[in-house]
């Protein structure tokens, strides 16, 4: 029973692995510090591969496969998505900017008319 939790978790590999990306992110903030007069250039790209290096490690983990497969799903998803045509849209955007509108000026007729009440009032 042991051995399945361990095997959910990642157990001590895992931590490992973790402590790698960490490390990896922490020597990135501290080299980018360090080389500040170099170029940025220079700096970007040893960010990219460092950041490359540190996903590669992560995604090796359980929780870095367990986001991969979200991804993987996620992308599955939005190939089925039933997206509007530029007509619907066009259309839509309108009546959401007419109401906008529409409500705007109502809140303005409300404000001005319980304004003008109050100021009768207090004179």
């Amino acid at each position: 029973m042991s051995t399945n939790a361990e095997a959910q978790n990642g157990g001590a590999l895992d931590a490992i692995k973790w402590l790698v990306v960490i490390a990896l992110l922490g020597g990135l903030a501290y080299g980018n510090a360090f080389f500040s007069g170099e170029s940025v250039l220079y700096r970007a790209i040893a960010a990219l591969v460092v950041f490359a290096v540190a996903g590669f490690v992560a995604l090796q983990t359980v929780k870095g496969m367990a986001f991969a497969s979200l991804i993987k799903e996620a992308r599955a998803e939005l190939r089925r998505v039933v997206w509007p045509t530029r007509p619907e849209l066009t259309q839509t955007t309108l009546i959401v900017i007419g109401v906008t509108l529409v409500v705007a000026l109502l809140l303005w007729a409300l404000d001005s008319l319980i304004g003008w009440g109050v100021s009768s009032v207090i004179g």
